[in-house]
């Protein structure tokens, strides 16, 4: 996939980017181009002073080779990458990264596609980025996913063991998924449990946003390591905050404006969605911030409750979506602010303290006499 002007330095994953020369060709200023690093510098939470070093990152970097797995999934993340705007796939895969393997998009099928990437494990061992979509069924030998006559999970094995880093693209990669719901009739994982051993960056969303991925490559190439992770893995600078903190609807929490039916007049004026099921207050995602489909629109600024997708076993924990979850740590609007106190988790309460949440309560508890729905 690489380009006929690129200067081979060292075989596949070693080419020189002639950036410069790629932006004139292609038609794109060195403005439009500051205007992409200044982008990438604010996707990953860094001041705008950091846009020149990402721009010389990206004109002096050696092309790196990229693999991605796809096992048990929906392929949804790979529409979502082939839809990315900032850059476009082609942009990402002819001029950023050398993408070797990737059965969606390849020209190469059957044996040729395998010996691709058999060729990139012997030659580059240590040096490459894996990227796996989908998670991986442990059960019966992991028999229910098998590519090539080979099972998901020894593949990953290989690939993401001997990758310099895997980004685990989406929440089946990263925790499992839809497929390992309960009952999980296929033993299905994510990355880091199938290969306890390979370096793991989670980027979970169903699908993923790929602003995120792009950010993530862009932060490794120009800071020369992956970006500091949170508990589970997942980058802090898309996973950091709650997406309650940063939704558009947060002020309509606070004055207790809810929507209470589906096309009501709240929902029209576009009120908070808690009472509708919402799990904003419990997920952590840059959604309302990077947004989707060119940063026009997110779920919940469409209208749609959150799902709690990015978070581990979401399938199970956050259901039945279109309802609230008391039992679930952050949520308790159903509570007087005395049973907020006394019931919750010092962590959560201290987080609604913060955000005045507990005097909003007090406030709609005492318009409705006391009593609770």
């Amino acid at each position: 996939m690489g380009k006929g002007n690129d200067e081979d330095k060292a075989g596949s994953g070693e080419r020189m980017l002639d950036m410069p020369a790629i932006l004139e060709k292609r038609g794109i200023s060195r403005r439009d181009f500051m205007k992409f690093c200044t982008a990438m510098s604010a996707a990953l939470a860094l001041p705008v002073t950091f846009a020149p070093r990402i721009a010389r990152a990206l004109e002096e970097v050696k092309r790196p080779t990229l693999v991605w797995l796809e096992f048990q999934d929906c392929a949804g993340n790979t529409e979502a990458l082939l839809r990315a705007s900032n850059p476009t796939v082609a942009e990402l895969v002819l001029d950023v990264l050398s993408v070797d393997y990737h059965e969606t998009i390849m020209a190469a099928a059957g044996h040729q596609a395998e010996e691709a990437l058999a060729k990139v494990i012997k030659e580059q061992r240590g040096k490459y980025i894996a990227v796996v979509e989908g998670s991986i069924p442990l059960r019966d030998d992991g028999v229910y996913c098998c590519i090539g006559g080979r099972s998901a999970v020894d593949i990953a094995r290989e690939v993401c063991g001997n990758a310099f880093a895997t980004i685990a693209a989406g929440s089946c990669a990263a925790f499992g998924g839809i497929p390992a719901a309960a009952p999980n009739p296929t033993g299905a994982v994510g990355v880091k449990d199938a290969v306890p051993g390979a370096t793991v960056i989670n980027l979970p969303g169903c699908p993923l946003n790929p602003d995120n991925l792009t950010a993530t490559v862009v932060h490794f190439l120009t800071f020369g390591r992956l970006p500091s992770a949170d508990s589970l893995g997942r980058p802090l600078f898309a996973y950091g905050k709650r997406i309650h903190d940063a939704c558009e609807r947060r002020p309509h929490f606070d004055a207790g404006q809810y929507v209470e039916q589906w096309g009501d007049s709240a929902h029209r004026k576009g009120h908070c969605l808690y009472k509708m099921g919402c799990k904003g207050p419990e997920t952590f995602h840059n959604c309302p911030t990077q947004r989707y489909n060119e940063k026009t629109s997110w779920p919940v600024g469409a209208g749609h409750g959150c799902v709690g997708c990015s978070e581990p076993m979401f399938w199970d924990t956050m259901t039945p979506f279109y309802k609230r979850l008391p039992t679930v740590p952050g949520f308790g609007i159903e509570s007087t602010a005395d049973k907020i106190g006394a019931g919750l988790a010092v962590a959560t309460a201290a987080a609604f303290a913060a955000h005045g949440v507990v005097s909003a309560f007090r406030h709609d508890d005492k318009s409705r006499g006391g009593k609770e729905e």
